[in-house]
């Protein structure tokens, strides 16, 4: 058997305090001083240990992202001098979609690489709009495995960039009539892209590229920031090139395991592929087209076609792009696969998606509704404590310092954690419903559950249909 594909994460402690989302307000004048039970000692999470520095400063109030809400501090102290409020801070981070909460999720991986366990339980709602309306399928989870998917149980989360395998043909001599392409698998079912509308520059694409390789994934760059010093970690970089850039770049084409070509409706794409393939037969070529309402007929027009995989771009929130009323990403991802499919062409090409890509459990829901893969972009930034206040769009400046160098190495760490615990979550998931294969779950619909769905058919009939 194969090698069990892991990612290498270690502790990596943030280069600035992260916002917390609980205050704990000590009145320290009130304290006694004397107790052999402090609270603080007796803390079950060691968050008054790890937080000495803090305590050190005389800082008030005393900002604990990784409190885990059991109140014990607040209601144990013999003096009453703690409590707890919410960081007015952490009500400034994100915004609707990228929520704080999930800012300081990932922020807790991107440290640890672990998964992020509340000792508190869940709290919040068990559906809302976009991804939170899925629920997944957890049958086999009341039949583990002896050991654990961490153990010697095998999951696969492989998918693969290059073309599909549609069987081989032979002459009449019975040699091959056309020798198949080289298999280009990637071991997790995830791309890095950053962000265009947050900070770029040499020290972010470098610790991108590190993590990439860290990662064994692949690294989507721009052709214009693909410099010199990338060069050893070429087997991991994608350039991402338009059709008129293609002659100029030839030499980055042809080191290159893969290109990227954007989509246009005004240029000839098939001719660009086809240009692509005369002097680099065995490319596997990507078309990188917005998700937009033509996103299912560009779709069905390039699966005919030579292209290998297509890689769909919504929004920073997951939804359409320039479009009233546009689809969020899973519906977009049900439509084109569902359209591939009645053309019976699905098989025919790979399908990738970015945008609105948050969480891990967003990874496993695009897979469900038909990806193949997805790409993270925002994630990469805030796994580097960017805490997306946008200032740098703005000319701000950056709080966290990412405009300024800083240590590459200590950013491809932080975002192999984040994406490691990804990685772990994932397994989790796939084994609880018992599927041992990423490739297999690709539009395993009838593993969710869809609220509208469930709604409709059973409280509908009751109560009709809700007006809001």
């Amino acid at each position: 058997m194969t090698e069990k594909y892991h990612v290498p994460v270690k502790i990596t402690p943030p280069r600035f305090k992260p916002i917390g989302k609980h205050a704990i307000i000590e009145f320290r004048e009130d304290c006694a001083g004397s107790c052999k039970k402090c609270v603080k000692k007796n803390c079950i999470y060691n968050n008054f240990s790890d937080n000495r520095k803090h305590i050190s400063a005389m800082e008030e109030p005393e900002y604990l992202y990784t409190c885990s809400g059991c109140f014990r501090c607040v209601q144990e102290c013999t003096k009453g001098i703690f409590s707890r409020v919410i960081n007015p801070e952490y009500r400034a981070l994100g915004d609707d979609y990228w929520r704080a909460d999930i800012i300081i999720r990932l922020w807790y991986q991107a440290h640890t690489g672990n998964i992020p366990v509340s000792g508190s339980g869940y709290g919040g709602p068990f559906t809302g709009e976009g991804f939170d309306s899925i629920w997944t399928d957890m049958s086999e989870i009341v039949r583990p495995t002896r050991d654990g998917i961490h153990g010697r149980e095998y999951i696969n989360t492989c998918f693969e960039l290059s073309e599909r395998f549609k069987g081989l043909s032979f002459n009449d001599d019975m040699t091959l009539a056309k020798k198949p392409r080289k298999i280009l698998e990637v071991p997790l079912p995830l791309l890095l892209e950053l962000p265009k509308k947050l900070i770029i520059n040499k020290h972010i694409i470098l610790a991108a590229a590190k993590a990439a390789s860290l990662l064994k994934t692949f690294f989507l760059i721009d052709g214009k920031n693909y410099t010199p010093n990338l060069s050893e970690y070429k087997d991991n970089l994608i350039p991402c090139l338009k059709t008129e850039e293609l002659k100029k770049y030839k030499n980055l084409i042809l080191e290159s395991k893969a290109i990227s070509i954007e989509y246009s409706d005004t240029e000839d794409i098939i001719g660009a592929v086809s240009g692509v393939r005369s002097f680099a037969p065995n490319k596997t070529v990507i078309i990188k087209a917005p998700l937009n309402r033509n996103a299912d007929k560009i779709a069905s027009e390039l699966a005919s076609k030579d292209v290998d995989t297509i890689y769909f771009y919504a929004d920073d929130h997951g939804k359409e792009l320039n479009r009233k009323n546009p689809l969020f990403l899973k519906d977009s991802i049900n439509k084109i696969h569902n359209r591939l499919v009645s053309d019976l062409t699905r098989q025919n090409i790979n399908i990738v998606f970015s945008g609105g890509i948050a969480m891990a459990e967003h990874v496993a829901k695009a897979v469900i509704f038909g990806a193949d893969a997805v790409a993270a972009d925002i994630p990469i930034m805030l796994a580097m404590e960017c805490r997306l206040c946008k200032k740098c769009a703005k000319n701000g400046g950056c709080p966290v310092k990412l405009d300024e160098e800083f240590d590459a190495d200590w950013g491809a760490a932080r975002i192999a954690n984040l994406f490691g615990a990804w990685h772990g979550q994932l397994l989790e998931v796939m084994g609880a419903m018992g599927i041992r294969e990423a490739r297999r779950l690709r539009g395993e619909i009838g593993r969710s559950i869809r609220f509208e769905n469930l709604e409709k058919d059973i409280f509908e009939p009751i109560f009709k249909r809700r007006s809001v």
